[in-house]
């Protein structure tokens, strides 16, 4: 909301308002543009390429995932700052020292946080109400059966959280997270820290705890829909869902979700069911209003 306000007030034409993760995706692209017709180091060009006829460079929810986006963040700030001219306004959901947190090879990192909070005023905004909980107010979190009344309440939720357009729908951005090595994960719906997937992709497909982690550090709120009865067919399929949910859980996630049962219900018989009974307990809590009142990523 305040860089919403922050945006259409600021009285210049020359400003430009973007999504942390769409402009790490333009970044990248440029640089491989930069690498075919320039020799020598990209940066300073892409950096010039950025900041042509602008004053003001707003984007929100800057979240990084590996460090060698933060190596080239690192560098295209500095050229940015040094030689461009531009003023950056940038949101986050977590602070600078907290960036990439047990983040592999994070000693890498560190540089970029000092370059932060050395180019940056850094203000915490951190009152009392969380308003995203006040939107979900009255609203349940888990829904079942499947069908259009559950999926119509998840929709409900998404579009409370993120002040998105409902009839705009089948516009709402996505997003690719890095898991490293090569590897990104495509979410279908990502906005304002608000991520929307199907139980299919997340454990329907070969994913480990690195994957979900990805996921509960990238986002405060993810919606599951399509959560099915598992019987002991499918013991891969909850072997996953468990420590889906044990990533979110130690990262404070809200989860929203459509099941095709209670949690209790979900996976009775099969290997590993006694342990998805520890499963069920985080799903319950997860539904609790002192769970959801707590912060993205705070201890428990």
């Amino acid at each position: 909301m305040l860089m919403d306000l922050f945006h259409e007030t600021l009285a210049i034409p020359e400003k430009r308002r973007v999504h942390f993760h769409a402009f790490m995706l333009e970044v990248h692209q440029r640089l491989r543009e930069a690498r075919k017709s320039e020799e020598g180091d990209p940066i300073p060009a892409v950096a010039r390429a950025i900041a042509a006829d602008l004053r003001c460079l707003a984007f929100d929810e800057m979240v990084v995932n590996n460090s060698a986006d933060a190596m080239i963040m690192s560098r295209l700030f500095r050229a940015m700052a040094a030689g461009t001219g531009v003023e950056m306004v940038i949101t986050s959901n977590r602070p600078p020292r907290d960036l990439y947190k047990d983040g592999l090879n994070r000693e890498h990192f560190e540089p970029f946080i000092e370059l932060i909070e050395q180019l940056f005023d850094v203000r915490e905004l951190n009152g009392p109400v969380d308003y995203r909980l006040e939107r979900l107010a009255g609203m349940a979190t888990w829904h079942t059966p499947l069908g259009d009344a559950a999926t119509a309440q998840v929709r409900e939720a998404f579009f409370r959280l993120t002040d998105y357009a409902p009839e705009d729908a089948a516009h709402v951005p996505s997003a690719d997270i890095d898991l490293g090595g090569g590897r990104t994960l495509h979410v279908p719906k990502s906005l304002k820290g608000v991520a929307v997937f199907s139980f299919k992709r997340l454990c329907g497909e070969p994913r480990g705890a690195a994957d979900y982690l990805a996921i509960a550090r990238t986002y405060h709120t993810v919606i599951v829909v399509g959560i099915p009865l598992m019987g002991p067919e499918m013991r891969n399929e909850a072997a996953r869902f468990v420590t889906l949910i044990d990533a979110l859980y130690e990262h404070k996630v809200k989860l929203l979700a459509t099941a095709a049962a209670e949690p209790e219900a979900l996976y009775p018989t099969g290997d590993g069911s006694f342990e998805f009974e520890r499963t069920v307990s985080r799903l319950i809590e997860m539904q609790s209003a002192e769970y959801l009142a707590e912060g993205h990523g705070e201890a428990g």
